[in-house]
């Protein structure tokens, strides 16, 4: 069987070396391998569908890994690990071992940076331009930012330096209309704008075509005039906002087609000012189910590619699903309730509550420090908000709960879902180092609920009191009911197991195999009353967190005898199942029992 035009790319050169007319058929197979790859994987599918293009073009302008692309965010690239050296290897994404969901330089040396957190491209950008400038280098250096990243803090804090750190940099804007939900705001109204800005560009070439072909003298001036008449009407002063920046605007241009991809790039790279080059991309490309719901399809399991089905009609209740559900019960009755999500209301299981109580509901796009300063405000002023962010996006927002909810004691309940190891996103996205960057903070109670009654009752508690809160919970179905314990023995020689939040169904069967007790506790802010009648036991601590100044550390800091903490040790956690990452962390239940017995052993001694 004769070789594709994809298994023939092996480097950017090798696109740069293809002829033009070959380019469509690329772009094809680029789509037809990706979507046969995550249909069996799981993935990022719709946004990598939309920059198939914009790859490809950047592969025949610019010379990597000299020059240097930093995508915002990295679920944008799975086209460009293809087209680098990585297409062979595709069938293992985001699988243990395997190729990784996001840039990542240790896997490449065609991946510039990390890239699983959104906004943060154009300040590193920026910094490797700047580097570039101080020792006289001449290479390019790219961020690709999707217009939802472009509203981020730290976007706008970069934008805000660019002019005067560097005069050499392209900002490609990614504007698909989306992040994960629906955009949202006044950049996302500005960019929705975009369908005229390309009428004018088409407009534009149109004109000069027929000038050509007719022999128009003068064309320059018509030209001239031409845009002067047509091009306000059309773009409505969209540049404005970049070229006071002191950036050259330039768009918006087709992102699917690659010639004026190429041609807009090679225009960006001649320049000696910064460049903003705003792409419009259709976010699903080519995917028609995709393109008909890309929030759907943003992130998806495997499913079957032959009838679209994705197969999750009959799953179980998830932890998010339960807090939305259990919200919209506790804001029937308590009109105060708000709730506020950065771009996430479906993932976080606020779809429902946005719906059903619209305008008490607020979704401030990739903002999360704005998020909870924003909450600061709700709560200031008498409502209750509830903030539902992925634990690893909330890490950016720690001095916001310190200076703006837990100083002025306000009651903010901040919801950390997909807390603990979170799967095949791999380091970027598990949400394992909330516990050690929030439980110091005064003025604040912390939960990690076992069950979904724990949950409810977290979340009603959350309601009744003044301070900050906070609910930690896991990805994944909700745990309705957990087996009972034996009974605590009244020798003090017996240890107990303390199992926090999810890992209780983690503990049972080995607490079962080893006839110890275990207790499933559910706050870890203040620590609960039971662990008074514990005092001169030993104690195993397990926590689906890392152990450095978590849970563990907690009870270990006032307990009058030995604690056995078990956790995620101090390294960052790859991608895979959870059961494979739990083994790779000896938290397996192999190696928690050998652990275990070791230190019953170790007491009895």
């Amino acid at each position: 069987m004769a070789e594709t035009l994809l298994e023939q790319i092996h480097t950017p050169e090798d696109v740069r070396l293809l002829p033009e007319d070959a380019l469509p058929r690329l772009a094809t197979e680029i789509r037809e391998r990706m979507i046969d790859v995550v249909s069996r994987t799981g993935g990022h599918l719709a946004p990598s569908l939309g920059t198939v293009e914009l790859t490809i073009a950047l592969c025949r302008v610019f010379n990597f890994p000299t020059d240097k692309v930093i995508w915002d965010v990295g679920h944008q690239s799975y086209a460009w690990k293809m087209l680098t050296g990585r297409n062979q290897e595709m069938d293992t994404l985001r699988q243990f071992g395997g190729v990784r969901g996001f840039p990542f330089p240790a896997e490449s040396s065609f991946d510039a940076t990390v890239g699983g957190h959104a906004g943060v491209a154009l300040s590193t950008a920026l910094g490797m331009a700047a580097a570039r400038d101080a020792r006289n280098g001449t290479e390019a250096i790219l961020a690709v930012v999707g217009d939802a990243s472009l509203t981020n803090g730290i976007s706008l804090e970069a934008l805000n330096a660019i002019r005067h750190t560097t005069e050499r940099m392209i900002l490609v804007i990614n504007d698909n209309g989306m992040s994960i939900s629906q955009n949202v705001g006044a950049f996302a109204r500005m960019f929705a704008r975009r369908i005229a800005g390309i009428r004018y560009n088409r407009i534009r070439a149109a004109a000069e075509l027929a000038g050509h072909k007719l022999r128009l003298t003068g064309l320059k001036s018509l030209y001239r005039a031409f845009k002067r008449a047509v091009k306000p009407l059309l773009l409505r002063h969209r540049s404005a906002i970049f070229e006071d920046l002191g950036l050259r605007y330039i768009g918006p241009i087709d992102g699917h087609d690659i010639p004026a991809l190429c041609g807009a790039l090679r225009a960006a790279a001649e320049g000696h000012v910064p460049v903003a080059l705003h792409i419009a991309t259709v976010k699903g490309k080519g995917y028609a189910p995709a393109e008909r719901d890309p929030s759907k399809w943003h992130g998806v399991a495997p499913w079957s590619k032959h009838t679209s089905a994705q197969g999750k009609a009959q799953a179980p209740e998830s932890w998010s699903d339960a807090v939305g559900a259990i919200l919209c019960e506790l804001a029937a009755e308590d009109p105060r309730i708000v709730a506020v999500t950065a771009a996430m209301r479906d993932g976080t299981g606020l779809g429902d509550f946005f719906r059903k109580f619209p305008k008490r509901a607020y979704d401030v796009g990739i903002c999360e420090a704005h998020a909870l300063a924003f909450a600061a405000g709700l709560a200031a002023e008498g409502l209750r908000p509830f903030v539902a962010i992925y634990s690893t996006f909330a890490q950016r927002a720690v001095d916001c709960m310190m200076h703006d909810i837990c100083l002025p004691h306000l009651p903010v309940t901040l919801c950390l879902d997909r807390a603990g190891v979170v799967g095949a996103d791999g380091p970027t996205h598990h949400g394992l180092y909330d516990i050690a960057m929030f439980r110091a903070l005064p003025n604040l109670t912390f939960y990690a609920p076992a069950t979904r009654a724990g949950l409810k009752q977290a979340m009603r508690e959350a309601l009744t009191g003044n301070d900050a809160v906070i609910i930690r919970y896991p990805r994944g179905p909700i745990c309705e009911q957990l087996p009972e314990s034996l009974p605590i023995p009244e020798t003090l020689k017996t240890p107990c197991l303390l199992a926090l939040g999810d890992t209780a169904t983690w503990a049972a069967p080995i607490a079962t195999e080893l006839g110890l007790p275990y207790i499933a506790i559910e706050r870890i802010k203040p620590l609960p009353e039971c662990l008074n009648n514990l005092k001169g036991r030993p104690l195993i601590t397990l926590e689906n967190a890392a152990i450095q100044a978590g849970f563990g550390s907690a009870v270990a800091e006032t307990h009058d005898a030995p604690v056995l903490i078990l956790g995620w040790d101090d390294h960052f956690v790859p991608q895979g199942s959870e059961q494979e990452l739990r083994t790779w962390g000896a938290l397996d239940q192999a190696s928690l029992l050998t652990k275990i017995r070791q230190f019953i052993q170790e007491q009895r001694a």
